[in-house]
């Protein structure tokens, strides 16, 4: 049994492919698969994946599939894998040499479900080491953790027995996987070292904002309904209601703002203040938002209907 399966999704990045595929098959993890799942590229990605599935035959598994987007290409690998560990990395990012193996080394050492590591976010011009918060306990997770889906190892055998996958055709696939694998991890642990270089580039998915940055609520509304339906809601509650406040107006506020479309920016942003207040009414009272101090907290508690609409005119202007 491998240590650990990588699986990489792969869409017409052959810029970035084998800058990524080299820091995978050079790692200093001897016992590591790489599943390498085409998903449907139309430009030379498929070639390149073929000269490097040929020479390391005996760390590449290589698969094919219609384009379905990168959660569909991400649950198509996951019964593939067959390692102890399983992480996931876009195929347009690259990690450290020594990657895995401090990962691996840090589950075995701890027992740990999860493990977390710090990266670099890298700008075509510059770069910045994002220093996560170390956590402790489920609850703590809920509030600090950083919900992307490939600065992480996760135990294969809690995927399969939870059969938690990727919300298909769906932007931010990382909120809803995460936050739904929450009440499933019992050990997390901690590599404090950037390990992963997080590319920054215009063309991606993320960096386009329009009428699909609304899916946003269909998410957290599946997080919520999943919760509930494990009859765990009211445990959770006051976590819940303040990720679904701080990701409302903070992450996806500055998303929509950059949207172009002036008709869609509105709609998008009068839905939030409402959804936020018919599913929370009373989100200002969160005793998180008010007993911890941070700079984004302060601002979320300037906020009532009036200032709402004023911090929504100077975003779209300062965007």
């Amino acid at each position: 049994m491998p240590k650990v399966s990588v699986i990489v999704p792969v869409y017409n990045v052959e810029k970035y492919l084998i800058k990524s595929l080299d820091s995978l098959v050079n790692q200093t993890l001897e016992d590591i698969e790489i599943i390498v799942v085409n998903d449907g590229s139309t430009d030379n990605s498929k070639k390149i994946i073929e000269v490097y599935k040929e020479k390391y035959q005996d760390k590449i598994k290589y698969l094919e599939k219609p384009n379905g987007g990168l959660s569909d290409a991400r649950n198509f690998g996951i019964p593939y894998a067959t390692g102890e560990y399983i992480a996931f990395l876009d195929s347009d990012d690259y990690v450290e040499l020594d990657t895995y193996e401090k990962m691996y080394n840090k589950a075995k050492e701890e027992n740990a479900d999860m493990v977390e590591c710090d990266f670099i976010w890298e700008y075509p011009n510059k770069s910045k080491i994002d220093n996560g918060i170390i956590y402790n306990g489920k609850k703590e997770m809920l509030i600090y953790a950083r919900v992307v889906a490939w600065n992480k190892l996760i135990k294969r055998t809690l995927l399969e027995k939870y059969k938690i996958e990727f919300p298909k055709g769906l932007r931010y696939e990382d909120v809803e996987f995460f936050y739904k694998m929450v009440l499933y991890y019992n050990k997390v642990s901690f590599v404090k070292e950037p390990l992963i270089h997080y590319i920054q580039r215009e063309s991606s998915i993320s960096k386009v904002q329009n009428e699909k940055t609304k899916e946003i609520f269909e998410v957290l509304d599946n997080v919520i309904k999943y919760y509930k339906n494990k009859n765990l809601y009211n445990e959770y509650k006051d976590e819940l209601e303040y990720t679904y406040t701080r990701l409302l107006l903070c992450s996806s506020l500055f998303r929509m703002v950059k949207i172009k479309d002036k008709k869609v920016k509105k709609e998008l942003l009068n839905t939030t203040w409402t959804n936020l207040n018919e599913k929370f009414p009373n989100w200002k009272k969160n005793k998180i938002l008010k007993e911890n101090k941070s700079m984004k907290n302060l601002y979320m508690k300037t906020i009532n209907k009036i200032t709402y609409k004023i911090y929504c005119a100077i975003f779209s202007i300062v965007k």
